[in-house]
């Protein structure tokens, strides 16, 4: 029984999602303790009990202590199984989340996997349905890992509602990945999108994002898009490609939020991105950690900045598995992250 106090590192849900996956895929159970414990509200909301659902049911595992507002939660997975599932989380809670819960695990399973997720696809805290298509996806395909995501509909905070369905292949050969030197700045693209609301707006965000990216000089091209949804929302996503990297950022609409500040939002946090000279934008940083420790090989990738999060997600790794993480910079700089990964064990 692997012990750990989830109260470390940035002490959030991510620590929970981490381990559940990590335990899955080695097949140790595990006892947490001080679950969220760092957050205003400690203990499990209902999109984490939903990942615990998920996973124990990927897992047939033993489980004690998923109730609303536990700290403490009992894991013991059985054996991991390929197939057919689908988890409603109920709320606007995120299935990207959610997702990156369970997709580790199942792409080591003995066969195909199919996921129809409901939920938050675009909600503030985690990624949304467009980053995990052009940013996070192509990366964990280069590695190996074999998923192919449809959005039906898009769920907007608070109501939620959006539909997400998932192909999973299990991997077969994988490689490490080197994104180290960025070079130079080829293009940017983005999409501007809204939901139950007037065109309009989603053209407003696209002619701010337009006129304050011009002048970095290369090719720019933002798309206007409306998209079926539960209830009213918009976003933006920007991606810049370079020669040897991308780093995408989004930004998303709220009531009474004008439709130049979420443009102004994407576009600050890109134009920090391509001003700090690393390959890839924090996020994805720390998405790719979990994945890459189960490639053999070292893989290595310079980062926009160093987040609390890709910290956390490098300390925990060290109760499952026996890799090498090292982290190059301080936290909230740009930095260099190598890490020596192995193939997956005791995938069960």
């Amino acid at each position: 029984m692997i012990e750990i106090d989830a109260s470390f590192g940035e002490g959030g849900g991510q620590i929970l999602r981490s381990a559940l996956a990590l335990s899955v895929i080695t097949g140790e159970a595990m006892r947490l303790t001080r679950i969220r414990a760092r957050r205003p509200q400690p203990g499990m909301k209902p999109q984490h009990l939903k990942a615990v659902e998920a996973a124990a049911q990927i897992s047939a595992a033993h489980v004690e202590g998923a109730t609303l507002g536990s700290r403490m939660l009992r894991f013991e997975p059985a054996r991991l199984h390929s197939g057919k599932y689908a988890f409603d989380i109920g709320t606007a809670g995120s299935v990207s989340l959610l997702l990156q819960t369970i997709y580790l695990p199942l792409s080591f399973a003995d066969g195909p996997s199919r996921l129809t997720l409901t939920g938050g696809t675009h909600v503030p805290w985690s990624p949304c349905y467009h980053y995990l298509q052009w940013q996070w996806l192509p990366y964990l395909t280069a590695a190996g890992y074999h998923l192919e995501c449809t959005l039906e509909r898009t769920g907007f905070y608070p109501a939620g509602g959006g539909l997400l369905h998932v192909n999973i292949l299990p991997g077969r050969h994988f490689s490490p990945l080197r994104i180290t030197q960025r070079g130079r700045l080829l293009r940017i693209r983005g999409l501007s999108g809204v939901g139950r609301l007037d065109r309009s707006i989603a053209e407003r965000q696209r002619k701010q994002a337009d006129e304050r990216l011009r002048e970095l000089g290369v090719p720019l091209e933002i798309e206007v898009t409306e998209v079926s949804s539960v209830s009213p929302g918009t976003f933006i996503v920007l991606q810049a490609e370079f020669e040897g990297g991308r780093c995408c950022a989004f930004a998303l609409g709220a009531r009474h939020k004008p439709a130049e500040k979420v443009a102004d939002e994407a576009v600050e946090e890109l134009r920090a991105d391509i001003h700090s000279g690393g390959a890839i934008d924090a996020w994805l940083a720390d998405q790719l950690l979990l994945p890459l420790a189960l490639v053999p090989g070292e893989s290595a990738f310079s980062v926009c900045r160093i987040s609390r999060h890709l910290r956390t997600n490098a300390e925990l790794l060290g109760y499952f598995l026996p890799v090498s993480v090292e982290i190059e910079g301080d936290t909230g700089q740009p930095g260099r992250v190598r890490l020596q990964g192995m193939g997956a064990p005791g995938a069960r």
